[in-house]
């Protein structure tokens, strides 16, 4: 299975509002199921790999948000590199003190050659950049904090 197959059904699921799907072919089975905090992603037989994902499959984010005095973490949906713009001389997305919407794009995280637009869900005021520029992320990292409005 190939990384375009597994885009294609991400992207099938998002199109047609399916909640899961389940794929064998040739003996190897996929099972992909959307969940709260995105999509999950279990290959069988061989062992579980975790991907998390948002609406936008790939190119989404999915935030995690902890709840302390009405901020919220925005977490890291992958490993990769992060980038606080689209370009090396172009300004960054978001920096401490702006205002965003539901939808704005974060940053974008380059993992396998794809850059990944990582949005926000909520609206507030970006309160901290947690990581630099050109810094390598993990899974689950928290990345930025955000008062909500």
């Amino acid at each position: 299975m190939t990384i375009k197959e597994l885009k294609d059904m991400i992207n099938l699921m998002q199109e047609h509002g399916l909640t899961e799907l389940e794929i064998e072919k040739n003996g190897f089975k996929i099972r992909l199921k959307k969940g709260l905090g995105g999509t999950v992603v279990q290959e069988e037989p061989s062992s579980v790999t975790h991907i998390a994902k948002g609406e936008r499959a790939v190119q989404a984010v999915e935030s995690r948000q902890v709840e302390e005095a009405g901020i919220a973490v925005i977490h890291s949906p992958m490993v990769g590199t992060f980038y606080t713009a689209p370009a090396p001389d172009a300004e960054p997305y978001v920096v401490r003190g702006k205002d965003v919407t539901s939808g704005d794009v974060l940053c974008i995280i380059e993992a396998m050659k794809l850059m990944n637009e990582i949005k926000t869900e909520i609206s507030g005021r970006v309160i901290d950049v947690l990581v630099e520029n050109g810094q390598p992320v993990e899974f689950d990292q928290p990345l930025f904090k955000i008062q909500k409005a």
